[in-house]
Parts: C-alpha cells; sequence; structure tokens
C-alpha cells in the first residue's frame, strides 16, 4: 500500500483557514456546528468570483536556492501590496491544516525527515524520496489553500516556493545520486497528472544567489545538519531553476529575477510588479464558470491529496498492510482521533448523545 497521505480527514475549504473561523458550541438537540463551505447551491444562488478580484487578485511565487534570502522579500512584499503571505510548507503542514496543538509524529507526516536528509541523504531506507514525494503533497495543499484564499476572498496571495518549481529539488537529488532513476519516473508520474489540475502562479520572482554564497551562509546557520550540506547539491538546484524551471514556467507566468547580493529593495519590487502587464497565462482565459470548477475543486483537500496517489510499487515509499494497520490504529488511538471532531468524549467533548 502506498504511503501518501494516511489521515482519515484532510479539513477541507474554510476548515484550513482557523483564523476567519469563529469558534461556536452546539447546543441541545442540534447538530455540530458545520463551516458553511461554497458549493453547486451557492454557484447556482448567484455566487460569482470575478467581481471580488481586484488588480492585485494574483498568485506570487518567490523562488530561489536555500538561505537566498526570498521568504524575507516575500513577507515584506505581502505586506507592502496588502496580500496574505504563506511561508514554506514543512513536513508538518498537514498538522497545521488540521489544527493540531502540537505536531503529531512523523510515522502520521510522511515517514520522513529533512534533518535526516541532509545528515545521510543515501539512506538506504529510501528518506530522500519519502521526503520530496511528501514535500511536493504538502506544496500541492498549500497552493490549494493559496487559490481558495484568492477565489474566495479577493486577495492575492504570495508564497514560498510552489508545487510547479518544486521539481528542482528533484533533479538535484537525482544528479547526486540520492534517488533511483524509479523514484524520478515516478514523481513526474504523479506531478504530470495533479499539477495540471491547477492554474499557475501570475507571476515566479526569482532570488538568485550564487551556489557559493549559499554554502557560506548555510554554514552559519544555528541548524546543524545545514552546515554541510554538498556544494554540489547546491548548484544542482541552481541549475535546476535556471536551466529548467525558469523557461518552462516563463510560457505562461511572468518572471522577475533579482541578484540576491544586493539590498533588496521593496519599493523597487513592488514597482516592477505595478508595470507588468500579465497578458500571458491561462489565468487570462478563466470566468466565473472555471472559477467555480476550480473552487470545488481546491475546497475538497481530500480530493488534491488523492492527485498525487499512485498505485504503484516502490520501496521507498511502499509499506505492508500489517504496517498500515499498525499506523492506522495507532492514529486511531490518539485523544480525539477516535471519532469525528466534536463526538470524542476523552478530549471533553460533551452532549455527544444530543448532536
Amino acid at each position: 500500500m502506498a504511503l501518501r497521505v494516511i489521515r482519515l480527514v484532510i479539513p477541507s475549504g474554510a476548515n484550513a483557514f482557523k483564523s476567519v473561523n469563529a469558534v461556536q458550541k452546539a447546543g441541545v438537540h442540534t447538530s455540530s456546528v458545520r463551516s458553511l463551505r461554497y458549493g453547486w447551491w451557492a454557484y447556482a444562488l448567484g455566487e460569482r468570483t470575478t467581481p471580488r478580484l481586484t488588480q492585485n487578485s494574483k498568485i506570487i511565487s518567490v523562488d530561489g536556492n536555500l538561505a537566498s534570502g526570498k521568504g524575507a522579500l516575500a513577507q515584506k512584499l505581502a505586506d507592502k501590496l496588502g496580500m496574505l503571505y504563506m511561508p514554506e510548507p514543512d513536513t508538518f503542514y498537514l498538522d497545521k491544516m488540521c489544527g493540531e496543538k502540537q505536531p503529531l509524529s512523523v510515522d502520521f507526516n510522511g515517514m520522513c525527515s529533512l534533518e535526516k536528509f541532509y545528515v545521510d541523504p543515501k539512506a538506504a531506507d529510501g528518506n530522500s524520496y519519502r521526503l520530496q514525494l511528501w514535500m511536493y503533497t504538502m506544496r500541492l495543499l498549500q497552493y490549494a489553500d493559496a487559490i481558495e484564499h484568492l477565489l474566495t476572498t479577493g486577495q492575492g496571495v504570495i508564497l514560498e516556493r510552489s508545487p510547479f518549481s518544486d521539481m528542482v529539488f528533484l533533479e538535484a537529488m537525482s544528479k547526486e545520486g540520492y534517488i533511483r532513476k524509479e523514484c524520478v519516473q515516478h514523481y513526474y508520474e504523479v506531478k504530470n497528472i495533479s499539477v495540471c489540475e491547477f492554474l499557475p502562479p501570475h507571476l515566479v520572482i526569482y532570488v538568485d544567489l550564487p551556489a557559493e554564497e549559499v554554502q557560506k551562509k548555510l554554514k552559519q546557520s544555528s541548524k546543524s545538519y545545514l552546515q554541510n550540506v554538498p556544494l554540489t547539491y547546491l548548484k544542482s538546484i541552481e541549475e535546476g531553476y535556471k536551466k529548467s524551471f525558469l523557461p518552462k514556467i516563463s510560457e505562461v507566468s511572468e518572471v522577475l529575477a533579482y541578484d540576491a547580493t544586493q539590498p533588496q529593495d521593496v519599493e523597487r519590487v513592488a514597482e516592477d510588479i505595478e508595470y507588468l502587464k500579465f497578458e500571458k497565462g491561462p489565468w487570462l482565459e478563466q470566468d466565473d464558470v472555471t472559477y467555480h470548477h476550480m473552487r470545488m475543486l481546491v475546497e475538497d483537500k481530500q480530493q488534491v491529496a488523492t492527485l498525487t496517489h499512485i498505485p504503484r510499487f516502490l520501496p521507498e515509499i511502499t509499506i505492508g498492510a500489517h504496517d498500515y494497520d499498525e499506523k492506522y490504529y495507532a492514529y486511531k488511538s490518539l485523544p480525539g482521533k477516535k471519532y469525528a471532531p466534536g463526538y470524542n468524549a476523552d478530549v471533553g467533548d460533551k452532549y455527544i448523545w444530543l448532536k
């Protein structure tokens, strides 16, 4: 059984944005409170997307090598343009979507470790490809969150990287011999049937920092496992961006590139964005009908995650039925996980029999 997202329920739509949901309690003889979701009836009754879109209703991806300063630029630019900033997801992004107070075990988060990858990238247990595929899934879920936020509120979103640029890490891993060619084939098969369901970013901003400078910054990192990242790996990431990703994405998205060795002038970047005409890409072909279908997809996170499921045997990502059962019942035994949210007495849910 291929190991992907092994959660029983991935939060949908509005549940993924906890900050905008009011906390309510179910009363006597009432069902558990449900967040209102966009659906067919909303569209039939006149709910439309295009009236809320403005000049800044854009998806912007800020890309670059490790420690290139893309995160700081993305956050400052979001503040400047009044957009939502979404930091790069980690291996525990699913826990954040589900509103977990503390990250769950790695057994429920891809069974992979970023730290282990940098310490032992050629680990015999297949951690490297398991990490790569899990991170692609997390990026896809975050990108679905970003599009949902854009279409629901009209507010633009700025992300660090996207599922469209995730392949630069796969290519770097392949060149360094960290993963097998069968894994590369599987990854592209997954990507080709999943990322095509989404509209690409309106704009990609590439922060160009030479691999040698990246390595110097990583050696000064407080995280010990980042201090010995091979220069060849960093150069492979840089090459993947410049020779594979940027030429390809420039066919459907606007691209801006900046030298990270120079001080980042957010005012200048914002001005450059203002002068862009955004005259290419599939976003120009969208209308309320296509936005409706896109909203139906991105609010169903279970369906989004399912796009990365291919019944293919690979030792790196496959576990046996007995192991799967063990992890399934281990997850169900966690506090508040045995039943649906609101129906678990072990975490203090009350009046369950009246709901």
